[in-house]
């Protein structure tokens, strides 16, 4: 059962990720940093909908790890494009 729902969980991931790509292509905007922060967002909607209500097994318990990884990455992210915005003086 737990195999059945982490391959559930893999192939929404994936599905998501897919998707994202094809709609940037298509958009002409298919850059690493917005596939990465669609896939981070598709990561949490899916952790979300698939959440168990009483048993969390192990395998979601290390997904926390790389949710924190990438908020931290998501975090670096926007403050380099918040400092490519800013004038060359402010910073």
């Amino acid at each position: 059962m737990s195999t059945q729902r982490r391959q559930r969980f893999i192939h929404g991931q994936l599905a998501w990720m897919l998707a994202s790509i094809l709609a940037l292509a298509a958009l002409g905007s298919l850059t690493l940093e917005l596939f990465f922060v669609l896939s981070l967002i598709g990561l949490l909607v899916i952790v979300e909908l698939t959440a168990p209500f009483n048993v969390t097994p192990r395998w979601r318990r290390r997904l926390k790890w790389f949710i924190a990884l990438g908020l931290v990455v998501f975090g670096i992210i926007v403050v380099r494009r918040i400092l490519a915005i800013l004038p060359p003086g402010v910073f």
